[in-house]
């Protein structure tokens, strides 16, 4: 295997970064705002999942 043949995924890693530091802020930002330790817990879980909001509102906000 010639070494102009490899096709990984060794470029530009700094998206997971971006993603490390949006998901830290989300959660210190949801669980500020709990109430309660459960509200706390759904907090963390919107911090893992808010990305996908943003990106389904933006293309509903796109084609509609």
């Amino acid at each position: 295997m010639n070494k102009h043949d490899y096709q990984g995924a060794a470029r530009g890693g700094s998206g997971g970064a971006v993603y490390g530091f949006g998901l830290i802020g989300a959660a210190i930002y949801f669980v500020q705002q709990a109430d309660t330790f459960w509200m706390g817990a759904l907090g963390l879980l919107k911090a893992i999942v808010w990305p996908a909001y943003v990106v389904y509102h933006l293309l509903k906000s796109f084609y509609s």
